[in-house]
């Protein structure tokens, strides 16, 4: 079974593909930005870091876009940070659209709403862990506790308009979608490959998956 991630010149794309190799050493695991050897893959995965425009303008300049969205159709599916930003359509950073595969905007954090509970100011950017809500079952889930946590760093995050896709909540300042999964995609918000035992647990389900 080979897996690929994806390389658009953004993204912490080795600590992945070393995540990746660590819970599955008998899986091929690489670094590919050939269009063919990511159709050809058996499971890809998209991380993402940076901004939304540059990591858009990388994609498409590469001629990744399409390949990434026929992935995405038909095959085991991992979207990490802007990989996940980029399932949607507008974005605030840049005025950007994403690939459009699900309904939904990418909002900046408010900053009037970006408070804790004793009246102190929360940071923009998000960084750091944080807990995240299970509210959808999935099989990315499997021994992994509701309420766990994970390592996040992003100023922008997806509000779907289907709700029935949304898999993970977390709260910082306002409540938001940290996880999203509908047939063969999962995305998150937060860096599994940065997120200790949690975050190696959902990857290893990952290249267990099977939907």
């Amino acid at each position: 079974m080979r897996t690929v991630v994806v390389d658009y010149g953004m993204g912490n794309l080795r600590s992945v593909a070393k995540a990746l190799e660590h819970v599955a050493p008998q899986e091929d695991v690489r670094i590919s930005s050939s269009a063919a050897e990511i159709d050809a893959a058996d499971r890809v995965v998209v991380p993402g870091q940076g901004a939304m425009p540059d990591c858009m303008r990388e994609l498409t300049e590469r001629n990744l876009a399409d390949a990434v969205i026929r992935a995405a159709a038909r095959k085991p599916f991992l979207g990490i940070c802007v990989g996940l930003q980029m399932l949607f359509g507008r974005a605030e950073e840049g005025n950007v659209t994403g690939l459009n595969i699900f309904p939904g905007e990418i909002p900046r954090f408010p900053r009037e709403a970006m408070l804790s509970p004793d009246g102190s100011r929360l940071k923009v950017p998000h960084m750091g862990w944080n807990t995240v809500e299970q509210t959808l079952p999935h099989a990315l889930w499997l021994g992994i506790e509701s309420g766990s946590r994970f390592y996040f760093v992003h100023s922008y995050y997806v509000a779907p308009q289907t709700k029935e896709i949304v898999a993970g909540a977390t709260d910082y300042g306002i409540r938001f979608t940290s996880a999203i999964a509908r047939d063969n995609i999962f995305a998150v918000q937060f860096h599994p490959e940065k997120s200790a035992q949690a975050g190696l647990r959902l990857l290893d389900n990952f290249m267990r998956w099977s939907p």
